[in-house]
């Protein structure tokens, strides 16, 4: 997969429009951070694209093929998927979870192989959650569930991995570890981040979102700047460059209450 054209996409949930007419061409071979306030849409525009939320009005293009035209299995091959919440019903382990990846190849009932069971330990080692695959996963903190699933992403060996704040509930280690690890696959991400110092380390590509609009896309060095963090989020802050040029942001503490 090498491209996602979205096209005048507007959204509504009763009289409420959410997202107001979004077009990009998002590469779909690198790394996508989606940023902005809460409440902007990122995780709408997110969801469309993972086939959540059905195109009301507009049309989102993989690679040219309408996205509703795509076979939910060879959908479900080519993106791997990590939302904001983990919720699960049943008392599966971290290891059950993280071979669940592995169902876009199976057929009903069709049993786990030798072959699966290694992609499930090397993806829960490189998560960093090899020694809990026995553990029931409800028993997890909200940042260990946050590494079983992107190791269930990782098991499933998707082109594209559509990530929804995945560092949220991780600690300083871990924000780094897992951007890092997904940076470094060599596949597609889009991933709505919070935090733009993270988002400028990381990723290729900002887009910059404001009620349900999008505002800006571009390079971290293009999109980072006091004016933008003014219009769009509302702070005032400094903006400054590391050794490697990129940017880096410092919050004016004279706004503080």
């Amino acid at each position: 997969m090498k491209e996602i054209r979205i096209e005048n996409l507007h959204f509504r949930i009763g009289a409420k429009e959410i997202l107001h007419g979004i077009t990009a061409d998002l590469p779909a071979d690198r790394f996508v951070a989606l940023l902005g306030p809460n409440g902007c849409g990122k995780s709408t525009l997110l969801k469309h694209l993972y086939r959540v939320h059905r195109v009301q009005e507009g049309q989102i293009l993989m690679d040219g093929t309408p996205i509703a035209e795509i076979p939910l299995r060879a959908a479900a091959q080519e993106i791997g998927v990590m939302g904001q919440f983990h919720s699960v019903d049943f008392d599966f382990t971290v290891e059950e979870i993280a071979l669940m990846g592995r169902a876009p190849y199976k057929e009903s009932f069709e049993d786990d192989t030798a072959a699966d069971r290694a992609l499930v330990r090397a993806a829960l080692e490189r998560v960093g959650m090899a020694d809990a695959a026995k553990r029931s996963f409800n028993e997890l903190s909200g940042g260990e569930q946050q590494r079983v699933m992107l190791a269930r992403c990782l098991v499933q060996e998707p082109r594209l991995l559509i990530l929804d704040e995945p560092t949220n509930h991780l600690d300083i280690k871990y924000q780094l570890h897992i951007l890092a690890l997904v940076k470094g696959l060599g596949i597609g991400v889009i991933a709505a981040l919070h935090d733009l110092n993270l988002a400028a380390m990381y990723a290729d590509l900002l887009v910059v979102m404001k009620n349900g609009r999008i505002e800006h896309i571009g390079t971290p060095q293009e999109i980072i700047t006091e004016n933008m963090l003014e219009s769009v989020y509302g702070v005032r802050a400094n903006v400054a460059y590391d050794a490697a040029g990129l940017p880096l942001v410092d919050y004016r503490t004279e706004q503080l209450p």
